[in-house]
């Protein structure tokens, strides 16, 4: 009678008096969250501090999360000439364009992979998870893309490897299995074809997992270098932004090793900061993707009911 009081007065909205040891036990887990998250927010304002710190500063006393002496020179150095800018704007496109399409070919090769009357199902389904254990190794990999693909120096080199991959299929078949085979057939009933079905039956219902496995081609895309670095030359004149960031840095500390070197003193090149300043630059905007499926990665799938 107790029990079916108390739910009456949450169900009727009245307050419901919170014992003394529930108070404490939130208390503390409030406290440890909280300290958990000034924990993990913690290093990265280091790095914005230091990325506005003088690297003089930086020498004599290391990371600073209030710069004594603020400049903006890490970010002048990195964004001089404006190159930073195309190379942000050919990101951005090639993770749009590489997340859309190869959000479309993995969830159409996982709903495939899973349908029971495709006869070739077992057989693709050996053939990619075989493909996830062993590789050719680099230098056939490399002599495929531009001598029998002919993608040296184009962006397609770096565009077509990222679009999908044997982890993301088989977790997005992994995915439409939780889905019954009778909302297909009920489809099928319907007079619907197996286009159809997929987009309005089947799509709706992987909504988790297509934020899921966008957020990690669009994490792919975003913080790709080495396909630039092994295929775009220096014909190319906008790389990626990860890989121009890479050379704004390489080229600075070879530059302050070059007049060390001749003139055997220290050097205000912001080697340092320049690091933390592009490390900003790189992380800052694919950091608001997150928050927008962040809820698909603590609840798990809903499957709707299933139809007659």
């Amino acid at each position: 009678m107790a029990k079916k009081k108390d739910m009456d007065l949450m169900e009727s909205g009245a307050k419901v008096k919170i014992g003394v040891s529930d108070m404490i036990i939130r208390g503390i887990g409030y406290v440890l969250v909280t300290f958990y998250a000034l924990a993990c927010v913690f290093p990265f304002l280091i790095i914005v501090g230091t990325s506005f710190t003088s690297e003089s500063v930086i020498r004599a006393e290391g990371v600073q999360l209030i710069p004594k002496e603020a400049t903006l020179q890490a970010y002048n150095m990195v964004i001089r000439g404006g190159l930073i800018w195309k190379s942000y704007g050919l990101t951005i496109t090639l993770t749009l364009c590489g997340t859309l399409l190869g959000l479309g070919i993995i969830a159409m090769t996982g709903y495939a992979l899973q349908r029971k009357d495709f006869p070739l199902r077992n057989g693709i389904s050996f053939y990619i998870y075989f493909t996830s254990l062993f590789s050719a190794g680099l230098a056939p990999y490399y002599l495929l893309m531009t001598q029998t693909y002919h993608l040296k120096d184009s962006y397609l080199a770096v565009f077509l490897p990222l679009l999908m991959s044997p982890w993301l299929i088989i977790l997005m078949k992994n995915f439409v299995k939780a889905i019954p085979h009778e909302i297909t057939e009920s489809g099928k009933i319907d007079g619907a074809g197996d286009m159809k079905i997929f987009v309005d039956l089947i799509l709706p219902m992987l909504k988790p997992a297509l934020a899921t496995i966008g957020l990690f081609l669009a994490l792919g895309y975003w913080n790709e270098w080495y396909q630039s670095s092994l295929f775009l030359s220096s014909r190319v004149a906008v790389k990626p932004l990860q890989y121009q960031l890479y050379k704004v840095v390489n080229e600075a500390q070879s530059l302050k090793n070059s007049i060390a070197g001749q003139f055997v003193t220290q050097t205000d090149i912001p080697t340092e900061s320049l690091k933390m300043a592009t490390a900003i630059l790189a992380t800052g905007p694919i950091v608001f993707l997150y928050p927008f499926v962040q809820k698909y990665f603590i609840g798990g799938i809903t499957v709707g009911a299933v139809k007659g």
